[in-house]
Formats: C-alpha cells, structure tokens, sequence
C-alpha cells in the first residue's frame, strides 16, 4: 500500500499581465490559502517521503508558505504536467517510499483523479474532486501497489480531499 497526495498551487498573481505564466507568483488570497492549506497538511499528519513539485514560480511560493520546512526536489518537467508526466516522475523519483507528495497544476491533477480512482471506488470526495479541484486543494489517495513501478490506471481510493473553502469559508470560489 502507497500513500500519494497531489497539492494544486495556491491562487496565482495576475497584476502584471506582462509577466509568463511560469513566473507568476502568489496573490494575497494565495498567500493565505496556502498557509491555511499547509497548516492542515500538518494537522493531517503524514509525513511525505517524497515532495516532487513543478519549479513554476506559483508553486515555490506554495510551498515556502504552505510546508517551510519541506526539502522538494523541483522539476520543470511537472509545469502543467499531463497524467502519464506525473506517473513517470513518480515512478522515476519515488523509489521506496511510501508516501509521496506532488505539487503542481490542473488540468493534470484533477486527470490523476479519473486516472487512479475507478467507478467501483468514487465516492462524495471523488465528486467534489471531480466537480472543481480549486487552487490550493489537497487530495490523497490510497494505493492497492507495493512498488511505485505499478502506479497505473484504477489502483487507489481517494480518502481526503480538503479546499481552502473548507478550512475557512471567505476563502470560497469565485469563479476559479
């Protein structure tokens, strides 16, 4: 049994519309989200093996707010990373770990979710997951797998799934 968790970076900041989507950093509802986020991450109480997290701007700054502490081994390759990039990061960084955490971006989050929870499994997490996976949402998984080499399609459950909305209500959508 793995452990698998997927991080969506906090609300990104779009004062200057100048600057590349990879570079955008974190407004001041990111900011807040993102601690709320990391405190619950905390009182979750897992401690992750693994961090694997895009190097884009927005989720540095996710994580310095979030999990200060945390070493992340960042990779370009996780910017708006389609699902068969994450499961090939994971398979390639996880090594015997059994708790991993990835932090990145949609679409590719939220595809993981149709991607390793099958029909048999859905749940009211895996609806409210599949409806809106917002910034600054965690969502972990259990995995029927030993190895990271056998993450595929169909294997896990979705047992939490946590939105800054939850953890305080003036952090609701927007339209995001």
């Amino acid at each position: 049994m793995k452990t698998l968790a997927l991080l969506r970076h906090a609300k990104s900041d779009w004062d200057d519309i100048g600057t590349r989507d990879f570079d955008r950093g974190l407004n001041d509802r990111g900011r807040k989200g993102a601690k709320l986020i990391g405190r619950h991450i905390r009182e979750y109480g897992t401690k992750w093996d693994v961090i694997l997290a895009s190097s884009a701007e927005r989720v540095q700054r996710t994580l310095e707010a979030a999990m200060p502490d945390a070493q992340p081994t960042f990779d370009k390759r996780l910017y708006l990373a389609s699902t068969d990039t994450i499961v090939e990061l994971i398979q390639e960084n996880a090594g015997n770990a059994d708790t991993v955490l990835i932090a990145g971006h949609n679409p590719g989050l939220q595809e993981m979710l149709f991607l390793l929870v099958p029909p048999a499994k859905e749940n009211a997490l895996f609806d409210a997951a599949a409806t809106k996976y917002p910034t600054a949402t965690l969502a972990v998984f259990e995995l029927d797998i030993d190895d990271w080499a056998d993450l595929k399609s169909n294997c896990g459950s979705l047992i939490h799934f946590k939105r800054p909305r939850d953890l305080d209500p003036e952090l609701g959508p927007d339209g995001n």
